[in-house]
């Protein structure tokens, strides 16, 4: 018996040695390395598993071939390159041209803009564009509930598909878990083509856990597109424990639908391996629409080489002149978008960062205290949202350019999820959504100006500080 304990010690141990090796070899930014270490070092055998779910990098894996990518992406390049009269802002040209490069988020022209900061605004404009369909509806979302609001577009989408219409849908499987298979089986003997993204199956792709689609994606005949940050799920209706969920979802025609049906397409591919790059699904501008919003819809993946939203991020606030305003409901950044911040305070610009009073995930909100405690120490004005739970996710600078979408401000976001984010180059868009931030902050209360919830006892502030190596974890 004592020899089988000794044993299990040198192979548990040899284990360790040979996770260890493996994060070191797979070259991650130092922070992300250092708290893999430490887990793996602190928290015996449950470190392991951790491991074993979360933390094996997928950066290296090709998703998807780029002969696959190119012949994906050609029917929306045919569409860049036919659009007349073009004209990108010369101030902006080369984050424009950042994201063509890296992304291939092409900029297109000719764009209209809703924008819902409720689920009583978001839901029946997203009803009623399913009921007007008359080709196909393309509809990816992080989570799908089976609750009265899911059941009812679930209802509407397969009353399209009975009068002929193409529904393709898409969810994340993690992000589904708690739904029962039965509700996405009655979709599909219905008619619907419903696919998990990424499904996670003890033991085959166990490893995958981390790394989830969290776009909200909606295209409807290639005509309107939706984009934000509002899954389907009856919270955004009705809140989540008596409390408000306030949050921030668009709905766009014109030329960035494009972009919205090239992100939806490619992941179709990758759950569905079928190639779609029909002309129906890139219908004409009808010229119903014509100005100069110029839009970009950027995505990012864990298996690209770029962070593309983060470089596009950083991007904007080291090119800001007067202001920064944003909304994340996590603030846990990397180090490049926080140096960031602060060197745009100390260049004189405002910087204003609006974040929930309260999380709805405990662990996440103390690991975001430091963070939001070092960016209020660097001169960033801090906003605290004290009327329900906001999940907006958007920044807007210099009554210019904005960006919306699913991304927060943490490293899961900028790492290790599927995101989508619109970008936009145009003031009056810019001016609507710094109204929207305006009209929140009525709801909240500075935090550097609250020196009663900025002092917390040594323990807990310590308590904070170490769950805060595990922020490029959560």
């Amino acid at each position: 018996m004592i020899y089988f304990h000794w044993l299990f010690l040198l192979i548990y141990s040899l284990i360790v040695i040979a996770v260890m090796v493996a994060v070191l070899m797979d070259n991650r930014q130092p922070a992300k390395t250092m708290a893999w270490i430490l887990v793996l070092t602190f928290i015996p055998a449950i470190g392991i598993v951790l491991y074993f779910f979360f933390g094996q990098s997928i950066r290296k894996e090709k998703l998807i071939s780029e002969k696959s990518l190119d012949q994906l992406s050609k029917r929306q390049m045919l569409e860049f390159v036919s659009q007349p009269n073009l004209h990108l802002p010369e101030n902006h040209l080369a984050l424009i041209k950042l994201f063509a490069a890296q992304n291939g988020a092409l900029p297109f022209k000719d764009n209209e803009v809703e924008v819902y900061t409720s689920g009583y605004e978001f839901f029946p404009a997203l009803l009623s564009a399913i009921g007007n369909a008359k080709e196909h509806i393309h509809l990816e979302s992080f989570i799908f509930s089976d609750d009265p609001l899911g059941r009812l577009i679930s209802d509407a989408l397969i009353d399209k598909v009975r009068q002929g219409v193409e529904v393709k849908v898409i969810c994340d499987d993690v992000g589904n878990w708690s739904v029962k298979n039965s509700f996405y089986e009655h979709m599909r003997e219905e008619g619907i083509e419903v696919y998990p993204f990424l499904p996670v199956r003890f033991p085959k792709l166990t490893s995958k856990v981390n790394y989830r689609n969290h776009r909200k994606i909606c295209v409807i005949d290639g005509i309107v597109g939706f984009i934000g940050g509002m899954n389907i799920a009856l919270r955004y209706v009705k809140g989540n424990g008596g409390h408000e969920w306030r949050d921030t979802h668009m709905r766009i025609e014109g030329g960035a639908v494009y972009g919205l049906q090239k992100a939806f397409l490619v992941d179709w591919f990758f759950v569905d391996q079928t190639l779609i790059t029909s002309r129906k699904y890139y219908p004409a501008i009808t010229g119903r629409i014509s100005n100069n919003c110029i839009a970009q819809i950027v995505t990012s993946n864990p298996t690209s080489s770029n962070p593309d939203i983060m470089h596009g991020y950083v991007r904007i606030i080291n090119e800001a002149k007067r202001y920064i305003y944003m909304e994340t409901p996590y603030f846990l950044p990397p180090e490049p978008v926080l140096f960031a911040l602060r060197t745009a305070v100390w260049a004189g610009i405002d910087v204003r960062l609006m974040v929930p009073e309260h999380l709805d995930t405990k662990f996440v909100e103390w690991a975001s205290r430091s963070y939001v405690r070092e960016a209020m120490d660097a001169g960033v004005k801090v906003y605290l949202y004290g009327k329900g739970f906001n999940h907006s996710k958007f920044m807007v600078c210099d009554d210019y350019i904005t960006t919306c979408g699913s991304t927060n401000i943490d490293f899961r976001s900028l790492e290790n999820n599927f995101e989508s984010n619109a970008f936009f180059y145009n003031e009056g868009i810019a001016l609507r959504f710094k109204n929207i931030f305006i009209q929140d902050l009525k709801k909240c209360y500075l935090l550097n100006e609250r020196k009663d919830k900025i002092k917390t006892v040594f323990i807990k502030r310590l308590w904070e500080s170490v769950v805060r190596l595990l922020s490029p974890l959560l």
